[in-house]
């Protein structure tokens, strides 16, 4: 039968709904913009947290000799109004203690880190006249989140002691930096191999000697030099003179003077050690009750942790599951079998276990949606629906990629967000297009032309409805702050999603019920009702005739709203309902961090360490722990804003607490913090000391929970 009605396209939907749907392009377009989204979840890199662009440097001055007051009155003050100077500059802390002094300055987030460097090097060379005696040149340092190690090592064993650690643990620094992504590489714990020479004395006065002359002989006997070159037979020798001292015993082979004409060397006068000499840091390796086979109070072994940072850009599980291929390919030839090596961070599987388990519940979302719209217009319709849907997420990943961002918990946060409102174009579309094949006056019809006037009918509605949900997300993009960065995909990701989804409503889902709803209009109809409605129509239609008609029903229901709103408003000031800026992540790992009294010994500050430790280690949900006594812990995002990186002395350690993975406990992480810091708080009372448990904060770090600008 002939259509009597002509093809009429109606504004901008209806334009576009005549030209592809009935287009061999359609398809080709859906296809192409799957592919690119499969293309740009390939090259998008994977990582736990988004990339937050702020510059921070940190601008240190020695000033030997100086009390607190005086580096900070002749070196910080001066160096900070000199500092302040440099435009985007939006923070300036800084830090004066004896003899020296330490400047940050954090620049406006997104400024470039290069040019911030550049200005800020160049203000200061600027002013070098101006250094007061006895102060040392500025040494310029920058810091960004690239800096954060991705992925951290220890060795530890029983059987070797520090230095041999920390030799094995150099070779595999140097195999580790051949892996093509990595960046920055450091060691932490061990000591380093010297030589020592302990002089006795009397010794040295029995042979009219002194310490002073002893010094400048060792050093010239721990030298070498080119000292020229010979020709002869038309070949040239090169001549170098000295070597380098390389054991106790060549050492001890140093002539250091002459008395009753016979030589005395270095060993008559001082006792010679090949070893590690004092210890300046310890770092401890044990496990906790989380971990099968683990004694309870077993003693901690020697360990030196390597931590791994990544280049800017590139994909945290690919390069986390290299460097791990290269450490394994080390056992039994540079590894020996009594050296054990933990992992004791892993931000490559954490971000890959968090992109999965988004990607399973963005999977969940999108059949939820399709099983809602099943029963509510049927089979067919949902079809429609579903198809839409991998189209407009493809877009915004290419989005995403094209816009410099990382495959995170944020930005597929951003995903799972969009998928229940990018489906609102789509699902109006298909469901007017149904109720106008299920009209009378339609039925016989072609499902083209029908389809053409049913989406032109809600055109203009849903345009204006996208730009209505479009301008209330957008504005979120330009918040400042740390915040800003940090939340910035859901905006783009959810205003991009809505304007694709647009789209496709009226490219593909026009193209997708001509195909697949059913032609000659018939749809689920109940006998005995009118075909135009079905059962959720009718009993919309029920419910508001009786509000209408009814005075008492009107006020009833407007009562029973403005009762809800009040009550769920109140539940914020009974408590009930925390408010907070994000909620707590459920991560596997905790710090604790140790400063104890001024003045006391390392070996102390790691009795102290060592004792809290213990009591980390009983809780069920730890498989390990690492004690850093007299330097910080691999540090985090917070702890990089924070400056944790910079703590050295004495007087300071850091406890590294890996937990059991989230779906192996029961116990979220903030719980198992709190619970396990009043016993700490209490150790920590009793020697005098003070802790801090800090957790990886779920969103943006801060210097403190509160800060105070005076």
């Amino acid at each position: 039968m002939k259509d009597p009605t002509p093809l009429e396209a109606q504004g901008f939907a209806g334009r576009l709904a005549t030209a592809f749907i009935d287009s061999k392009l359609t398809p080709l377009l859906i296809i192409g913009a799957v592919l690119l989204g499969i293309f740009a979840v390939v090259k998008l890199p994977r990582e736990e947290e988004p990339q937050i662009k702020v510059p921070m440097i940190d601008v240190m001055v020695s000033m030997p000799g100086a009390t607190a007051k005086e580096v900070e009155e002749q070196v910080t003050r001066p160096m900070e109004k000199l500092l302040w100077e440099i435009s985007g500059v939006e923070y300036v802390y800084s830090i004066s203690s004896p003899g020296e002094s330490l400047v940050i300055v954090r620049f406006q987030v997104g400024h470039d880190e290069e040019s911030a460097l550049v200005r800020l090097n160049q203000k200061l060379q600027s002013n070098y006249d101006r250094i007061p005696p006895g102060v040392s040149q500025p040494l310029v340092k920058a810091s960004s989140i690239d800096d954060v190690p991705v992925l951290a090592l220890t060795l530890h064993s029983s059987r070797l002691d520090p230095v041999e650690l920390r030799r094995l643990a150099a070779e595999v620094e140097d195999a580790v930096k051949q892996v093509p992504d990595v960046a920055e590489t450091r060691l932490i714990g061990g000591q380093r191999r010297n030589l020592r020479a302990v002089i006795d004395p009397v010794k040295l006065a029995s042979r009219e000697l002194s310490l002073a002359g002893l010094v400048p002989l060792i050093r010239q006997a721990n030298s070498e030099s080119r000292s020229g070159s010979l020709i002869s037979a038309n070949a040239e020798t090169l001549v170098e003179s000295g070597a380098f001292l390389t054991s106790a015993a060549e050492l001890g082979d140093v002539v250091v003077g002459v008395h009753a004409g016979r030589p005395v060397y270095l060993r008559d006068v001082a006792d010679i050690h090949d070893g590690g000499g004092d210890a300046e840091q310890y770092v401890l390796h044990g496990l906790g009750a989380g971990t099968p086979g683990a004694r309870s109070g077993a003693n901690a072994e020697n360990g030196v942790t390597i931590t791994i940072a990544k280049r800017p850009g590139t994909n945290a599980v690919a390069v986390a599951e290299q460097v791990l291929a290269k450490v394994e390919a080390l056992r039994g030839r540079v590894l020996p079998a009594d050296v054990s090596l933990s992992v004791t961070r892993h931000y490559g599987h954490t971000a890959a276990e968090k992109s999965n388990e988004l990607l399973f519940h963005m999977g969940i979302a999108v059949v939820s949606v399709a099983v809602l719209i099943l029963f509510m217009l049927g089979w067919r319709e949902s079809l429609v629906v579903v198809v839409a849907i991998p189209a407009t997420l493809s877009l915004t990943l290419l989005v995403f990629y094209l816009y410099g961002f990382t495959l995170n918990r944020i930005t597929l946060f951003a995903l799972i967000f969009s998928i229940g409102i990018l489906v609102d174009d789509a699902i109006v579309v298909v469901e007017n297009i149904v109720r106008h094949l299920r009209l009378r006056e339609n039925r016989g019809q072609p499902v083209i032309p029908v389809a053409i006037r049913a989406v032109s009918e809600v055109g203009n509605p849903t345009v204006l409805a996208t730009w209505a949900v479009v301008a209330a997300i957008l504005p979120m993009a330009f918040v400042g702050g740390l915040m800003g960065p940090y939340m910035r995909p859901i905006p783009i990701g959810a205003s991009a999603a809505m304007l694709f989804s647009l789209l496709i409503a009226f490219i593909v889902t026009p193209w997708a019920a001509a195909r697949l709803l059913k032609r000659g209009g018939h749809g689920h109809t109940d006998s005995g009702h009118d075909d135009s409605d079905s059962w959720s129509t009718r009993l919309y239609r029920r419910g508001m005739r009786a509000l209408l008609r009814n005075r008492l029903s009107r006020w009833t229901f407007l009562a029973v709203i403005v009762g809800l709103l009040l009550g769920s408003m109140s539940l914020v000031g009974i408590q009930w309902v925390k408010v907070k800026m994000l909620p707590f992540d459920n991560k596997s790992e905790f710090q604790v961090i140790i400063d104890t009294p001024e003045g006391s010994t390392l070996e102390e500050t790691l009795a102290i360490a060592q004792e809290m430790a213990r009591v980390v280690a009983a809780e069920p949900e730890v498989t390990d722990y690492q004690v850093y006594a007299g330097t910080s812990s691999p540090f985090n995002f917070n702890g990089l804003v924070r400056h944790y990186f910079l703590r050295r002395g004495p007087n300071v350690a850091d406890i590294q607490v890996n937990l059991l993975p989230k779906h192996e406990r029961t116990a979220v992480s903030h719980d198992i913090a709190k619970r396990v810091r009043p016993r700490l708080a209490e150790i920590a009372a009793r020697h005098g000391a003070t802790i801090a448990v800090a957790e990886v904060p779920p969103g943006p770090p801060v210097l403190q929970t509160i800060v105070a600008e005076v």
